[in-house]
C-alpha cells in the first residue's frame, strides 16, 4: 500500500460544516439591560415595601428601621456582593432573633449587634468559609425556618386580633385562646381579609388583565388599607421626618456575654439564609454564578451600615430574589434600583404609609410565616431518614429560642450521621423457595458497636441451612471479624454451609490472608457489586487452612454470578428491561475487541438498549463488503440500515493479543485465526509506514501504537462500505475512533482534525 493510501482519514462529525472563510458575527457583544433592570426593580420594590414594614413591626423595631434596612441592603449588597441577581433586605428569618434582642437589650444595642454581626460576616467572607456554612444539614436549616415561621405566626395573630405581640412563642400560644375571646373585630376582619386576599390573589388575577401583574402582598395591603379608612384601628407609626427618627447604636451597660451570643446568632443565621438564597437563585437563571465568599463580604458591609444608620439586620431574601429573576432582571443594578424606589416612596409618600393598619401587616406576616413552613422539606427529610432532625429543630426554635433550637437540631443530625457511620446495615433474607439458601447482607462499617444487632439477626438463621453471606463492607474491626468467623465455623459444625461473597473493599479476605484490615473508608479501593470480577468477589470459608484455620477458594463463578444477578441487580433493572421487551433502538454501533477486559457498557457509562455491540478478535471490519458470510458486516448493515444508529464507534485497547500476533509472527497461531487476522494487514502496513499518516500516538508501547493505527484503518474500511459512506455524507451518521488504556482505565477519543487520541473533556 502506498503512502498516500495509508494517510489518516478525517472523519467529520455529523452535522459539521467546513469553514467557508466568512467572518462570524460577534456573539459576545454586551447588550444594554437597563430597561429590563428598571422594570424588574419596580416589581421587586412593590413586593419589598410592605414586607419591610411588616418585618420591622414584627421585630419590635421602629418602622423606619425596615425602610433603612431595605435601602442600605439593596444598594450596598447589590453593588459589592457576589450574587448579581440576589436582592438583600430585612428578612422574616431574623424576625424572632431581632425581637428577642430588642426585648432583652433595647433597640439601640440591637443596632450595635447588627454592626458587629456585619464585621463577623466580613470575616467569614475573607477567610473563605462560605462553602463550609452550607455543610449544615438541610433538615436543620429547613426546620429552623419552619420554627421561625410558626413563631412569626403565633406572635402576629395577637396583633391581627387587635393586641400586641408577646415576647416569646410559648407566651403567645398560651395567651392566644384568651385573645380570641377579646378580639378587636375591625382589626381581625382586616387581618383575615389580608390573608384571604394573599391566598386567592393568583386566582383573581386571571381576570384582571394588566392589573394581574401586581404582587399579592402589595394588592392585599393596598385594598385592605382602603377598606380600613372608616374604622379606628392601630396604624403604622411612621414619623413625618424620617431622618430625625433614626436611632444610632449604643453600647450595652452590661450583659456583654449575651450581646456576644446575639452577634454570633445574627451573623450565622443571616449568613446561612443568604447562602441558601444565593444557591437557590443560581438555579433559576443561566447567567453568572454567585461568588459566595464575596457575597458574605457584601452582606457584612450592608449590615454594618444598616446598624450604624439604625436599620434592621439584612440577608439575601429568596422571596424578593425570586421575584427579581422572574421579572427579567439582568444585572445587579435591579437590586440597587429597587432600594432607590423604596427610599423615594418612603420620603415622598409618608402620609400614605402611615395609613396602613398594623393588623393588615400582621396578616401579611402570617402568610409569610406559613410560607416558611414547607411540608415538602419535611417529606424530603423523611425520605433521607432525617424527619426527626426537622421536627426537633422546629420545636426547639418554637419552644426555646432560635440558637438553642438550631443547636438541638445539629446535635440530632450529628447523632444520625454517627449512627450511620458506626452501625452496619444487617439484613437477613428468608429463601423464596423451601430448599433455597438464606441470604445475609452486611453493608457499611461493621464494628463492635453493631455486634448485639448482628448476633440477634444471625440467630434467626436456622441450624443446618445453606447461607449466602454478602459483604459490602468498607471497614471490619477485630471484634466484628472474630464474631463473624466464629459464627461461620459454628454454623458449619451444625451441618450448614456458608458461601461468602465479598464486594467493595476486600476486608474479610484480607484478614483471612493474614493482612491488616484497611483503616477508614476505602471505597476507592473497592469495586461496585455490579461490576466486580468473579475472582475478586466470591470466597468460601473452610476450617482446615492457614492462617486463622481458614482458607478462601473460588466458587463456581458462572452460576453464582447468575444467582447474584437475580438477587441484587435484576430487581433494579427489571423496569428498564420491561420497557425494552418488544424492540430496541440503540443510538450507537460499538465495534470492539473480544478481550474480556474491555466492557463496552462500563467504559461508555451506558445501559441496556444503548449500544448495539459487535465483538471480534482485534475489533476488525473486513474490507470485503460483498462477502455474504461475514457477521461483522452483517451487523453493520443491520445497525445502520434497520436500526438507524447515528454513531459507529471502533474501539481498540492496550495489550491486545491480536495486535501482538501481527507484530510477532513467531507466535503460534493456528486454525481460523490467521485467516481472520488477514483483515488487519492494512493496519500493519500503515503502522510500518514511517510517516504513519502523521498520527500522534503519544508515549505508548508498540502493541498499543499498532492498536491505535488499527482503529483508524478500520474506520477507513467502514467508509468504503456504500451504505455507511452514504449516511455519513448525508450527515446522518458519525464515525468515532476510540482507544481504551486498560492499565489507567482511560478512554481516549480520536480527534479527526489532528489524528491524536485524547481523553475527552470531563463532564461538568
Amino acid at each position: 500500500m502506498s503512502k498516500e493510501s495509508s494517510s489518516t482519514v478525517t472523519i467529520a462529525p455529523s452535522g459539521a460544516r467546513p469553514d467557508d472563510g466568512e467572518p462570524q458575527p460577534e456573539s459576545s457583544v454586551p447588550q444594554p439591560h437597563w430597561r429590563a433592570d428598571i422594570e424588574a426593580s419596580l416589581v421587586v420594590f412593590l413586593v419589598a415595601l410592605p414586607l419591610s414594614l411588616g418585618i420591622a413591626v414584627a421585630s419590635g423595631a421602629p418602622v423606619v428601621a425596615g425602610i433603612i434596612a431595605a435601602v442600605v441592603g439593596g444598594i450596598v449588597a447589590g453593588l459589592f456582593g457576589g450574587a448579581p441577581l440576589q436582592v438583600t433586605g430585612p428578612a422574616a428569618g431574623l424576625t424572632a432573633v431581632v425581637a428577642g434582642l430588642v426585648a432583652e437589650h433595647g433597640w439601640r444595642v440591637t443596632c450595635l449587634i447588627t454592626v458587629l454581626a456585619g464585621i463577623v460576616q466580613i470575616g467569614f467572607g475573607l477567610t473563605r468559609v462560605a462553602r463550609a456554612a452550607l455543610a449544615i444539614s438541610p433538615a436543620v436549616v429547613h426546620g429552623m425556618l419552619a420554627g421561625i415561621g410558626l413563631t412569626i405566626v403565633v406572635g402576629q395573630l395577637h396583633v391581627l386580633l387587635g393586641d400586641e405581640s408577646r415576647s416569646s412563642a410559648r407566651e403567645s400560644m398560651l395567651d392566644l385562646p384568651g385573645q380570641i375571646l377579646s378580639l378587636h373585630t375591625a382589626s381581625a376582619l382586616l387581618g383575615i381579609g389580608t390573608i384571604v386576599l394573599n391566598l386567592l390573589w393568583p386566582r383573581i388575577t386571571r381576570h384582571l388583565g394588566p392589573l394581574g401583574q401586581v404582587p399579592a402582598a402589595l394588592a392585599s395591603v393596598t385594598l385592605m388599607t382602603v377598606a380600613s379608612l372608616p374604622f379606628v384601628v392601630d396604624r403604622v407609626d411612621l414619623p413625618s421626618n424620617l431622618i430625625s427618627a433614626v436611632q444610632l447604636p449604643q453600647l450595652p451597660e452590661q450583659a456583654w456575654v449575651s450581646v456576644g451570643v446575639g452577634v454570633l446568632t445574627v451573623a450565622m443565621v443571616a449568613s446561612v439564609e443568604t447562602l441558601l438564597s444565593a444557591v437557590a437563585v443560581d438555579k433559576m437563571h443561566g447567567g453568572k454564578r454567585a461568588d459566595l465568599d464575596r457575597e458574605l463580604v457584601g452582606q457584612g458591609g450592608a449590615n454594618i451600615l444598616s446598624g450604624l444608620a439604625g436599620g434592621l439586620p439584612v440577608t439575601g431574601v429568596i422571596v424578593r430574589s425570586a421575584t427579581n429573576v422572574r421579572a427579567g432582571a439582568k444585572t445587579k443594578y435591579s437590586a440597587v434600583l429597587h432600594a432607590i424606589w423604596v427610599a423615594l416612596f418612603s420620603v415622598v409618600l409618608v402620609s400614605v404609609v402611615k395609613q396602613i393598619p398594623l393588623a393588615v401587616l400582621a396578616g401579611l406576616l402570617v402568610v409569610i410565616g406559613l410560607g416558611l413552613v414547607n411540608l415538602g422539606h419535611l417529606r424530603t427529610a423523611h425520605r433521607h431518614g432525617e424527619a426527626a432532625v426537622w421536627v426537633v429543630t422546629l420545636l426547639g426554635v418554637l419552644l426555646l429560642n432560635l440558637l438553642e433550637g438550631v443547636l438541638l437540631g445539629i446535635v440530632v443530625a450529628l447523632g444520625y450521621a454517627a449512627r450511620r457511620s458506626i452501625l452496619a446495615k444487617v439484613e437477613v433474607i428468608r429463601p423464596s423457595v423451601a430448599e433455597g439458601p438464606w441470604r445475609v447482607v452486611l453493608t457499611g462499617t461493621l464494628t463492635f458497636v453493631s455486634l448485639p444487632r448482628l448476633a440477634r439477626r444471625l440467630g434467626a438463621v436456622p441450624e443446618g441451612a445453606a447461607v449466602n453471606l454478602d459483604l459490602e463492607l468498607d471497614f471490619l474491626d477485630q471484634a466484628a471479624c472474630e464474631h463473624l468467623l466464629d459464627w461461620i465455623e459454628e454454623h458449619r459444625r451444625s451441618g450448614g454451609t456458608v458461601s461468602v461473597r465479598e464486594q467493595g473493599a476486600a476486608v474479610l479476605s484480607e484478614v483471612i490472608g493474614g493482612k491488616k484490615p484497611p483503616r477508614g473508608r476505602v471505597l476507592g479501593r473497592g469495586v461496585p457489586a455490579s461490576i466486580a470480577p468473579w475472582k475478586h468477589g466470591e470466597i468460601d470459608i473452610s476450617s482446615d487452612s492457614q492462617p486463622h484455620g481458614r482458607s478462601a477458594r473460588l466458587l463456581s463463578p458462572l452460576m453464582d454470578g447468575v444467582g447474584a444477578f437475580h438477587e441484587r441487580l435484576a430487581p433494579r433493572v427489571r423496569s428498564v428491561l420491561h420497557e425494552l421487551r418488544e424492540s430496541q433502538s440503540p443510538c450507537t454501533l460499538f465495534i470492539t475487541c473480544a478481550d474480556s477486559r474491555v466492557v463496552p457498557n462500563l467504559i461508555t457509562n451506558s445501559g441496556p438498549g444503548d449500544l448495539f455491540t459487535v465483538r471480534n478478535v482485534g475489533n476488525l471490519v473486513p474490507d470485503r463488503p460483498s462477502d455474504p458470510g461475514d457477521s461483522t458486516l452483517a451487523a453493520v448493515e443491520y445497525a445502520v440500515g434497520v436500526l438507524g444508529v447515528s454513531t459507529i464507534a471502533v474501539c481498540g485497547h492496550s495489550g491486545c493479543g491480536a495486535m501482538r500476533a501481527l507484530l510477532e509472527p513467531s507466535l503460534e497461531v493456528r486454525g481460523a485465526l490467521p485467516g481472520w487476522l488477514a483483515n488487519a494487514e492494512d493496519s500493519l502496513t500503515s503502522y510500518r509506514d514511517t510517516s504513519a499518516a502523521g498520527l500522534d500516538l503519544g508515549e505508548v508501547d508498540e502493541v498499543a501504537r499498532l492498536a491505535q493505527v488499527n482503529v483508524v484503518v478500520q474506520l477507513r474500511h467502514l467508509m468504503e462500505h456504500p451504505l455507511v459512506r452514504r449516511r455519513v455524507e448525508a450527515g446522518e451518521l458519525e464515525l468515532v475512533g476510540m482507544f481504551f488504556d486498560i492499565g489507567s482505565a482511560e478512554v481516549r477519543v480520536l480527534q479527526p482534525d489532528s489524528g491524536e487520541f485524547r481523553s475527552p473533556a470531563p463532564v461538568s
